[in-house]
């Protein structure tokens, strides 16, 4: 017996155990409910119809798919200017118009920011500053004389980070032995050894890989004269240290190590086995070729598509090569014309809009079998991956399946995306042969789901038990993203997912995942939000993935959230908070009111069984502040990139989150009538 139950435990099978009926919760139940007999007023019906017809007119009615603008800072402007610069097109007319768009953003001390409404960042202004001068902007002009004098007040122009500093190397503005070094050689450690690539975060590696090639060739680009960076450098000094650079540590420090082990690096540059380098190169090109296979572009993000055409080109790619041409037209696609205005996202999110989407319309009443909603699944369903992607290293035995984020990522499926997939899937009615293939792509997801939790019972975006702490402490991570570690958001949602189908804490993946989520509360109740800003975001999916498990929400700890979320409601009735909370928490849950921030801390109420005067007062703030047709502006970023360093804005947050959940209130509290008008025939009776 003992023996049998010992073998149970270490099969990996056992991972897998689902609750019975789990498939019969992929699908709406017979009797939706989707139409409530009893309003409760005319204003919050009439606010969720204009919501939900101004989310059905953005849909792409020939696919079936949702996907706003996804905008960010202008460094993603600057970076295409330099690489338009590195490609010898500088002449081109898209640098004017991306010239206009960095200078509208432009901040009234001369600075850029890193998010709407946000302070001056150094490396963001001096990139700001650099692009402009490549435009032709004169150094004398106003607007460049603030910037320089705020270069200075930041810092100056050695403060910048890694891949500024990269970037800048290679037109000669900044000098290698300032850059910290990316070796191809990195390529060599085997997937076992303690440091290898895969030990990185997927997003690091798609910027490292291609760049390794770019730091080999170390290539000369002519600088146009009228772009030359001398007059930002204090002194004859074209770098500095990196020990400077990276601020204090101590002599005895995984810091020390990594600069020592930087400085050999760069003094055994050109002087090893020429045959190692060469080999290095290979294994890096074919690494980046393989991976741009049923992709927009490695990893399907704008670092990885421009890394990757600047080592093309370091590689020898002519300009009619068609990876080459195709990796431009990934860029082109990336880009938001506006006028005399040029703007690029940095990537396209088709899957993660849809998905919350047809939640949304779906939970705010739209019939489960609506035109646009079994269009929505279908193309959902086909964007299911199918095949093993890095995930593969730290997870051998796991299955293939999940959802990526962007229109193709086949490499890199994501946590977070599978589960809100699944999510909206089971809002759809759909007819066979479609429901079963929902119904066997689920199964994949949520087994690849089960297989990807990590140790400590969360889980990460992409990877399992990417959680090398030291990594963090090598020279070229000062992006603040070089592991990819659980987190309290994503875990929530997985959970939220398993308890929809009939999961809860007999289950040990579900234990795990609560004892995880109360590990990370914080000592006010919050959570932490890593992919959403910030507090408010993680705290709101904590409350909705634990009341989908069936915990008890009268426990101490949920109360605590939910006295944090009430303490942090402004006077106008809405919540709000600004990206500065990852750099300074003392300012979590202040900022201006915005609907998707609203919208998340009404919900994480409600899940917590809350409808009181908080809740109304959020409602109301919500149907205030709609436009009559069904829109809502917003303000702030409230999406997050990578913490202090990389933010983003979600144009559809401000639409679909806010109709997810005004449809919630008003289905609890129809539930609520309805269950007082029983109550009152009984008593009558």
């Amino acid at each position: 017996m003992i023996k049998d139950l010992v073998s149970g435990w270490l099969s990996p099978d056992r991972i897998y155990q689902k609750p019975e009926g789990w498939a019969a919760n992929l699908r709406p139940p017979l009797t939706q409910g989707s139409r409530p007999g009893r309003e409760v007023s005319n204003d919050l019906r009439n606010s969720i119809r204009r919501a939900q017809e101004a989310l059905l007119r953005m849909q792409n009615h020939d696919d079936g798919y949702w996907c706003g603008p996804l905008k960010a800072d202008t460094t993603l402007e600057s970076d295409t200017i330099m690489l338009l610069n590195f490609l010898g097109r500088g002449s081109s007319v898209k640098v004017r118009r991306l010239a206009n768009h960095i200078l509208n953003e432009q901040l009234p001390d001369g600075g850029w920011p890193i998010f709407k409404n946000g302070p001056a960042d150094i490396s963001a202004t001096v990139k700001a500053y650099w692009a402009l001068k490549f435009a032709g902007h004169s150094p004398q002009e106003p607007r460049m004389t603030a910037a320089r004098r705020r270069i200075k007040e930041l810092g100056g122009i050695h403060k910048v980070n890694t891949y500024t500093k990269f970037y800048m190397a290679l037109f000669g503005q900044y000098d290698w032995r300032g850059v910290p070094t990316i070796p191809p050689e990195l390529m060599l450690f085997p997937s076992w050894f303690y440091f290898n690539i895969y030990e990185m975060s997927c997003w690091t590696r798609s910027i490292c890989v291609p760049l390794s090639i770019v730091w080999a060739y170390q290539p000369h680009i002519p600088c146009p004269p009228q772009a030359a960076l001398d007059e930002l450098f204090p002194d004859s000094r074209r770098y500095v240290p990196l020990s400077e650079a990276v601020g204090p540590h101590g002599f005895f420090s995984w810091t020390k190590f990594f600069l020592v082990w930087d400085g050999w690096l760069k003094a055994i540059e050109g002087k090893g086995g020429h045959w190692i380098r060469v080999w290095s190169l290979r294994l890096a090109e074919d690494w980046v070729l393989q991976r741009l296979e049923e992709s927009d572009g490695l990893g399907a993000i704008y670092p990885g598509v421009i890394n990757t055409i600047m080592a093309m080109k370091c590689l020898g790619y002519p300009d009619t090569d068609p990876r080459l041409v195709e990796q431009l037209e990934h860029l082109e696609r990336l880009e938001l014309p506006e006028g005399e205005r040029l703007e690029y996202q940095p990537c396209r999110s088709p899957v993660w809009d849809t998905a919350i989407s047809v939640i949304a319309l779906a939970e705010s009443g739209l019939e489960r079998d609506h035109p646009a909603l079994v269009r929505a699944a279908e193309w959902l369903i086909s964007k299911e991956c199918k095949r093993a992607g890095d995930w593969k290293i730290s997870t051998p035995s796991g299955p293939v399946g999940g959802w990526h984020f962007q229109f193709q990522n086949a490499f890199y499926p994501d946590i977070d995306d599978a589960a809100m997939v699944m999510l909206a899937l089971r809002h759809v009615s759909l007819k066979e042969p479609l429901g079963h293939s929902r119904e066997k792509a689920c199964l994949r997801g949520l087994n690849w789901l089960l297989s990807m939790q990590s140790e400590t019972g969360g889980w990460a975006a992409f990877d399992r038990d990417n959680t090398k702490a030291i990594l963090t402490k090598i020279p070229f991570a000062d992006h603040n993203a070089m592991i990819d570690p659980p987190y309290a958001d994503v875990t929530a949602r997985v959970l939220e997912f398993l308890g929809y189908i009939g999961y809860d804490r007999r289950y040990a993946c579900v234990d795990r995942s609560v004892r995880f989520l109360r590990s990370e509360q914080e000592s006010d109740g919050s959570w932490f939000g890593r992919w959403g800003v910030n507090y408010i975001y993680g705290t709101w999916q904590a409350l909705r993935g634990l009341a989908a498990i069936d915990e008890d929400m009268n426990q101490a700890y949920i109360q605590k959230a939910v006295s944090w979320l009430k303490s942090v409601q402004l006077e106008d009735g809405g919540w709000g908070e600004t990206c500065i909370t990852y750099s300074d928490p003392s300012q979590k849950g202040r900022g201006p009111s915005t609907p998707s921030q609203t919208a998340w801390a009404l919900m994480g109420l409600m899940a917590a069984g809350f409808f009181d005067e908080s809740v109304e007062r959020g409602i109301d703030y919500l149907m205030s502040t709609q436009k009559q047709d069904g829109t809502c502006d917003e303000t702030e970023y409230t999406g997050t990139g990578f913490p202090k360093v990389f933010y983003l804005e979600y144009t559809m947050y401000r639409q679909y989150f806010p109709l997810h959940a005004l449809g919630i209130y008003r289905s609890k509290k129809s539930e609520s009538i309805v269950g007082a008008d029983a109550l009152d025939t009984v008593s009558k009776g």
